[in-house]
Order: C-alpha cells, then sequence, then structure tokens
C-alpha cells in the first residue's frame, strides 16, 4: 500500500508497535486503516431483527486483550454490505460507519429497507481486511400469517467452566432467530478450581485478569469470550435478541445494590462501565444507548401473527432480594410489595399483554417464574434471587394473565443452569385448577462445567413440585418449534463441555397446546 508522503517510515513503525493499525495523515478524524494484525478478531453479530431490517455489529480489536485493543486513539472507518445471497452478487443496502474509540471501536448498524420475512447475508470491510459472512433473517411483517417459527434460547456460558460446543452445534440448526437470556461473561477473577455442587473440579480455561470493575476491564473481559470461534459461529449463523443478567456486572445484583453492600454511588460507577461494555459488545439498537449507568433493554418485537416477544429486564428495577437472599428459605419479605420489574416496565408488559393478537405470547427473561419450594420438610424454602422471592409481583402477573384470559402465554427463562419445563399456578404449593401459563428453562452453554442427568436434589424438588414436569443438569441450549396449533420445546444436551467434542443428543422433547397450558410429551 502506498502511504502519504507526509508518513515517514519510523512513524509507521511506531504506529504498528503501539496499536497495531496505522491511520493516513493529514486527516484528524478518519482515515483508512492498514493493520498490521487481523481487526475483526471478535466476530460479527446481527440482532434485533424486524420486518424490514436488523442491527448488524463488529469491532476493531488487532489486539483484544490489551488496554486500547490494539488501535489508535481516533476513528476509523468501517465499510458494510448487506445482500441475499453469500456471493454478494445482489447487494441490497451497503454504507459506511465510523468505530469510535469512546465506544471502543464498535460498529451498530441499524439496517432498514430490505424485504419481511427472508434471510440476508452481510459483512464489514475497514480498510484491507474483511469479516466473515454473517446470516441474518427480517421478521414477518406485523400480522402476517406465519405459518411456524424456530429459534433457540441460549445463555449462562461462564468461559473457564467449558468449551462452548453447544454453540457450534446451535450454528448448525438454521434457526429463524435466538434468544440470549444473559449471563454471556462473568464478572469473577481467573480461577484454577471451580467449586460446583458436585465439588471440586478443575476449569479447562481461564479467565485473563482478576474481577473486572472498570471499563477497560469489561471490555478485555468481552473479548475473551467473543474470540471464542464456536461462539462466533452462533452469531453469525443468525440475529439474536439479547438481555443481560447478573454476570455481565456482578453477581445477584439488583437496581442500585450489590452483593458486598458497596455504596451505591460507587457500585453505579461499576454499573455504568458495565452498561457501556455490555451496548459496545452486543448487536443492540441505538435506543439501548446507556445513559450514565442505565441501559433500556426491555423492549417489544414480533413475528407476524404467532409470536410477540416481550424482552424482559429483571435486574435493573427490581428490589433487593429478601431474607438476606439465602438458598431455599423464606420470610415474611417475602411477602412484602416489592418491584420485579419496576413499575413502568409492568404498566408497559401489561399493556402489550392486553392488546396482543399473536397467536402466542412470549414473556424472555431471565430468572425463574415457577415457585419451587426447594427445602426438605414442611417449611418452604425458595431461590430468593427469583421470582419466588417476591410473591407480590409474581401473583400480580399470573392473576392479571387468569382475570383477562390471556391465553397461550409462554416463559422462556435462564438463570438456574438446568432445563426445566413446568406449569404456572398462583400458588405452586396448591397447584390447583389448570395452569395459567408454561415456563420453559434453559440450561448453560457452560456453566457448572458437564453435569449430570439429574442432581440428586432434584429428584426430591421435583416429586415435591408437582407443576415441575421435567428437570435435567446438562449443558446446552433449546430449540423452540412454534406453529399455531403447538409450541414444541426440545432440550438439547452435551455429554461433556470439559473437552472440545461433545457429543449433542436430545434429552427431551416437551410440548404445549394452544388453548392448554399443560405440558405433555411430544
Amino acid at each position: 500500500m502506498i502511504l502519504p508522503s507526509s508518513v515517514s517510515r519510523r512513524g509507521l513503525m511506531l504506529a504498528l508497535g503501539a496499536g497495531g493499525v496505522a491511520l493516513g495523515a493529514g486527516r484528524q478524524a478518519v482515515a483508512d486503516p492498514v493493520f498490521a494484525e487481523y481487526p475483526f478478531q471478535l466476530g460479527i453479530a446481527a440482532g434485533d431483527p424486524t420486518p424490514d431490517g436488523f442491527v448488524i455489529w463488529t469491532r476493531l480489536a488487532p489486539r483484544p486483550l490489551e488496554i486500547g485493543h490494539g488501535m489508535p486513539s481516533a476513528p476509523v472507518p468501517v465499510k458494510w454490505e448487506v445482500a441475499t445471497d453469500r456471493a454478494f452478487s445482489n447487494v441490497a443496502r451497503r454504507g459506511e460507519a465510523i468505530a469510535r474509540p469512546e465506544m471502543g471501536h464498535a460498529v451498530h448498524v441499524e439496517v432498514e429497507g430490505l424485504q419481511p420475512g427472508r434471510e440476508y447475508f452481510y459483512r464489514f470491510t475497514a480498510g484491507a481486511e474483511r469479516t466473515a459472512t454473517g446470516r441474518a433473517k427480517t421478521a414477518s411483517a406485523a400480522g402476517t400469517a406465519v405459518a411456524r417459527a424456530r429459534f433457540g434460547v441460549v445463555g449462562c456460558q461462564a468461559y473457564e467452566q467449558g468449551f462452548y460446543t453447544a454453540h457450534r452445534k446451535a450454528a448448525e440448526e438454521d434457526l429463524d432467530f435466538v434468544y440470549c437470556y444473559g449471563d454471556y461473561i462473568y464478572e469473577g477473577r481467573g480461577a484454577r478450581i471451580y467449586n460446583g455442587p458436585t465439588g471440586a473440579t478443575e476449569n479447562p480455561r481461564r479467565h485473563f485478569g482478576g474481577e473486572i470493575y472498570a471499563l477497560d476491564d469489561y471490555r478485555r473481559r468481552y473479548a475473551q469470550y467473543k474470540m471464542d470461534a464456536d461462539l462466533q459461529a452462533s452469531h453469525a449463523s443468525t440475529a439474536w435478541f439479547c438481555t443481560w443478567d447478573d454476570h455481565e456486572t456482578d453477581n445477584n445484583w439488583a437496581a442500585a445494590l450489590d452483593q458486598d453492600g458497596t455504596p451505591p454511588e460507587v457500585f453505579a460507577l461499576r454499573r455504568q462501565a458495565a452498561a457501556q461494555a455490555y451496548y459496545e459488545n452486543m448487536p443492540l439498537r441505538r435506543s439501548a444507548f446507556p445513559r450514565g449507568a442505565d441501559i433500556q433493554l426491555y423492549r417489544h418485537a414480533a413475528w407476524g401473527d404467532l409470536l410477540d416477544l416481550n424482552f424482559l429486564d429483571t435486574r435493573q428495577y427490581r428490589s433487593d432480594q429478601p431474607c438476606d437472599d439465602a438458598w431455599a428459605t423464606t420470610c415474611a419479605a417475602v411477602s412484602a410489595d416489592a418491584q420485579m420489574l419496576g413499575e413502568a416496565q409492568e404498566a408497559w408488559l401489561y399493556r402489550n399483554l392486553d392488546r396482543s393478537r399473536a397467536r402466542w405470547k412470549v414473556l424472555a427473561q431471565q430468572v425463574m417464574v415457577m415457585d419451587l419450594d426447594r427445602r426438605e420438610g414442611p417449611e418452604p424454602g425458595y431461590n430468593l434471587d427469583s421470582w419466588a422471592g417476591y410473591s407480590i409481583p409474581r401473583r400480580r402477573l399470573l392473576q392479571r394473565l387468569k382475570d383477562r384470559r390471556i391465553g397461550d402465554t409462554v416463559v422462556l427463562t435462564g438463570d438456574e443452569h438446568q432445563n426445566y419445563a413446568g406449569e404456572l399456578h398462583l400458588d405452586g404449593r396448591n397447584p390447583e385448577g389448570s395452569p395459567i401459563a408454561t415456563e420453559f428453562v434453559t440450561t448453560s452453554i457452560s456453566s457448572g462445567g458437564d453435569g449430570m442427568d439429574q442432581r440428586p436434589d432434584m429428584v426430591r424438588i421435583q416429586a415435591a413440585n408437582p407443576q415441575l414436569k421435567f428437570n435435567n443438569y446438562q449443558r446446552g441450549y433449546v430449540v423452540c418449534d412454534v406453529t399455531p396449533e403447538r409450541w414444541q420445546t426440545e432440550f438439547k444436551v452435551l455429554d461433556k463441555v470439559s473437552e472440545r467434542g461433545g457429543t449433542l443428543s436430545t434429552r427431551a422433547k416437551l410440548a404445549v397446546a394452544s388453548g392448554d397450558a399443560r405440558v405433555v410429551a411430544a
């Protein structure tokens, strides 16, 4: 490449040595870069599909784990293309975006003007460097009759505890979209040993650095995760709807509070860093652009007349966990008038449910709604970080569904590192009458290690909770195959994630018929 005469050889070598990219002289804003190392090491992604488009994402990072990620402190232009074919012989849209240093050189392009209900292919170029090709499908137009949708559910991908074989397998599924329920990264320090529910095991890989607090910490943690080729394949295979849970910030955080008693004004600084890094690294729309520590993640999407998708945020607006967040217990605070969604999000959700004309109403969220009694003996004990610890907002939601006869409601959940299928009643200890809604909980991609078919403690818990119809403690993902008549959930599991090359199998297929929230074998 011929460089401008004003760029000295010594200056060019210094730029390459310090940051891995040189910029043409005489342009303070942007310039065509020359990279010493491949700049798209974090892959590509698409997200939030609508009938006329979707978001496409990438981030320039020639040296992802360095502070500054191998980029100069300057904006850099990135070209993009969207085509109807993998060969890009028919380009539907193209343009140029600016990767800015303030945003970690991330690029979010909101592509518009596409046709509904069809697949497209996309790629990015910076200088002479080009990404792999990604695939994304636009949603079917609102109100359009849709005969079938097939999508995946993934989440909880602790890097240290296993390989991302499940992502590689999910990439081969030919899905319309993926819902990621959260725990995309984990915030803890690198550790050789994992002390899990089945004892101590040696982690197959390690986090880089200590626990993350500052923006550069979070950026490097995302970089370590996103450098994984299996995760990149999953992102490139279809568009994702992304929400977060706790570990993108800190374990079991709730609104302004963390689990360590940090002063709220100090924790707000960590939340701000976490929110910015999350936005930088996810294929999110401009509407989610962080404002200080706040980020707008709850939102609605539709897939023709088949699916109304309500993506919820159960972290930013909730009250503190009751009973000091103790496991498998209860106290008077469980029945306090607390918040899980916050007043504004709850009212927004109720409006969506009231006016929905879709066959299936979906609550895509993070923590379990089933109030499973997890304690042995006559006294109940709950997971207080789930909806069971917030009995008033839980009952309010289910009572509204019941009173207004909002049927065909399916809750999609993660967090538990286990597969569950169950039925939702006002009181899980006394599940009388027909269920109000159905809940499918998807296990982890890697969190918890290899696992087993069922944990010993869950044998007793399942027997004590008749609303729970299925439980499994292996790693994997879920495929939802939905028609107007039936919702089928296929639980796909791996025999191991502690080594590469795990074998995938279908552990169970469970279904719900339209008009009947009972879970049955498919």
